[in-house]
C-alpha cells in the first residue's frame, strides 16, 4: 500500500511563484510576456502571461518538443495555427497547439489582448523557433 505504479509529475517542492516576482519584459515577437511558473523544479510546464497590443500580429513561430496553449483571458484576437483557417478567439477560448506547430496571433479589439500561455514541458528558449527570420 502506499505505492505509485505511476508516480504523479510535477513540481519536486510545494512553492508558490508571485505574479510581482515575474516582471513583463517586451519581445521580438512583438508581444510582452511576464513568466509566471518556468523552472528547472517544475520541469513539466511553464505558465506565461502574454499580453498583445491593438493592432499588432505576433510573428510566425514553433516551439519545437513543446505543446502550448493559449488561454485567453481579455480582448479579441485572430489566432492562425497550423494550416487550419484564421479563428476569432475571446475570453475562455482554449487554443490548443501541438509541438513545432507554426503559430502566430493577432489583436483585432480595441483593448489589450491577454491570454496565458501553458507549455508542456515547460518553456525553453533553445526550441522556440522564428519562423520568419531571414
Amino acid at each position: 500500500m502506499g505505492e505509485h505504479l505511476n508516480p504523479p509529475t510535477g513540481p519536486a517542492m510545494p512553492s508558490i511563484r508571485y505574479a510581482a516576482d515575474a516582471p513583463e519584459f517586451d519581445t521580438a515577437e512583438r508581444c510582452a510576456i511576464s513568466e509566471w511558473s518556468n523552472c528547472v523544479q517544475d520541469p513539466t510546464v511553464s505558465i506565461a502571461h502574454a499580453r498583445v497590443r491593438p493592432g499588432v500580429t505576433t510573428c510566425w513561430h514553433c516551439v519545437r518538443d513543446t505543446a502550448e496553449r493559449y488561454v485567453i483571458l481579455q480582448g479579441e484576437g485572430r489566432v492562425e495555427v497550423g494550416d487550419l483557417p484564421p479563428q476569432t478567439v475571446g475570453p475562455g477560448d482554449v487554443v490548443l497547439i501541438p509541438a513545432g506547430c507554426r503559430q502566430r496571433i493577432a489583436n483585432v479589439g480595441t483593448i489589450d489582448l491577454c491570454f496565458l500561455a501553458i507549455c508542456t514541458p515547460r518553456f525553453q528558449a533553445a526550441n522556440y523557433c522564428d519562423l520568419e527570420a531571414s
